[in-house]
């Protein structure tokens, strides 16, 4: 088995079929966090040091909270993706199926809860 060539061991093994999915939809997410990154700055800067009924005031208009909400689902989602890569990078055997359950929980829930504090927020 030792004198097998790196062809030879990948011959039969198959592809994984989802490499270009998941390339393309990191990019997009790139590209996307690219447009909303400096709207979430811009329209989240302005109420640093804000009272709290002012910044209440300013999150109920639909323009920051809808950045704010698609900022915080691309991130999160764009987070999981790459570390989901990352894992499987370095990872291998039953530790990497839970971490990458962990890490797509992780990111759902911080996702759900930065949602519903916009959405109590915003409402």
């Amino acid at each position: 088995m030792r004198y097998l060539t790196d062809r030879k061991r990948a011959v039969g093994m198959g592809s994984a079929k989802t490499g270009t999915a998941h390339f393309w939809a990191m990019k997009v997410s790139s590209v996307a966090l690219l447009i909303l990154i400096p709207l979430f700055v811009f329209t989240f800067g302005p109420m640093l040091g804000e009272p709290h009924q002012a910044v209440l005031d300013y999150f109920s208009r639909p323009f920051p909270a809808i950045v704010a909400a698609l900022t915080l689902i691309v991130g999160f989602k764009h987070f999981a993706d790459g570390a989901q890569v990352l894992i499987e990078d370095y990872v291998h055997g039953l530790m990497q199926k839970i971490l990458i359950i962990l890490v797509i929980c992780l990111s759902y829930a911080a996702a759900a809860t930065g949602l519903f504090a916009i959405a109590r927020i915003a409402l």
